[in-house]
């Protein structure tokens, strides 16, 4: 199969995901309204009000992050993973990706814990690399240690996913020694595996420009209905300044400012959801065929578990879990 077809194949899982994401979204926009709106007629503090919705929003995403969208991610680059390795999928992926997972609540869960600790380990270049930067000096030793690091950050994220992919193909291995072997898969072909950051930027930078841009105008235009919308807000924080002697930048005080940064903010948040359920997706599934194949070519020892441990504390601790 090709990393179309297994993207394609797959891709109901990112539908799903995306209309949990929107519900999240409107969950935590409709709380934040409401809140607004209450406090501002009950005593005119409709900013504390404003907070408080985002608050509960806030706690009602992470706990539908826990139990429903885990679930949903697993279960896709399960099926992910079957599409690369065996270069087949079921009729019915979803149904088939589901059903491997069912009943396995606390597994999913150790999945992650795994893949949190495999992170961990992973930013521990990224601070090298940040040490290296300060050793050289200046602002342009400093500038290029950071860009890199961000860059690593990023690859970081999907190396995760493609060590959860691990552990679920070697699924009667223990899950902390398929963790360790994820990792080493990385630290051994780090140099063919980095090869992906081009693509991954390339993608991401087009994609920031083309759905976030939309968005922004969009949110813009919509809320040039709503003045008085803004007009209260800025009120409301020039009364918190002035009554918190807090120095506020001029900026929050004004309406129309106001207005753009909340189309910035919403053209963010809608093409990181965009770009996390439909662009990512077709990225990893390339990354993840390059990971499982060297990773299968040249399987993990206990030899390479103990040179990665003399170098990483955070990979002995996870290897003692073992």
């Amino acid at each position: 199969m090709t990393n179309f077809q297994v993207y394609k194949k797959t891709l109901i899982f990112s539908v799903l995901m995306f209309i949990v994401d929107l519900f999240i979204l409107l969950i935590i926009a409709g709380l934040a309204i409401l809140g607004f709106v209450i406090m501002d007629k009950v005593n005119n503090k409709a900013l504390i009000g404003l907070v408080v919705g985002l608050v509960v929003g806030i706690i009602l995403t992470i706990l539908i992050d826990i139990f429903i969208l885990n679930r949903m991610k697993a279960a896709q680059i399960s099926m992910m993973t079957m599409g690369v390795v065996d270069n087949k999928l079921p009729d019915k992926p979803l149904k088939e990706g589901f059903t491997l997972l069912k009943g396995r609540f606390g597994r999913i869960t150790g999945f992650y814990f795994i893949t949190h600790a495999i992170k961990g380990i992973f930013r521990q270049i990224g601070r090298g690399i940040e040490r290296v930067g300060s050793a050289v000096g200046g602002d342009v030793g400093e500038g290029v240690a950071s860009a890199v690091n961000s860059a690593i950050q990023i690859l970081i994220g999907y190396m995760c996913d493609c060590c959860m992919g691990w552990i679920l193909y070697r699924k009667n291995v223990n899950g902390f020694k398929a963790g360790c072997e994820g990792a080493v898969i990385f630290f051994k072909h780090g140099k063919t595996l980095i090869r992906n950051v081009g693509r991954i930027f390339g993608i991401g930078f087009l994609s920031f420009a083309v759905i976030g841009g939309a968005f922004f105008g969009i949110s813009y235009l919509i809320f040039n209905q709503f003045p008085a919308l803004f007009d209260t807000l800025a009120k409301e924080i020039v009364e918190f300044s002035t009554r918190n002697n807090a120095n506020l930048p001029d900026a929050l005080k004004d309406p129309k400012i106001l207005s753009l940064i909340a189309s910035g903010i919403i053209g963010v948040v809608v093409w990181g959801m965009l770009h996390s359920i439909l662009i990512r997706p077709f990225i990893l599934v390339g990354v993840l065929r390059n990971f499982m194949a060297a990773g299968i070519k040249d399987m993990p020892t206990e030899k390479d578990f103990d040179t990665l441990a003399a170098k990483s504390p955070k990979f002995a601790k996870l290897q003692s879990k073992i």
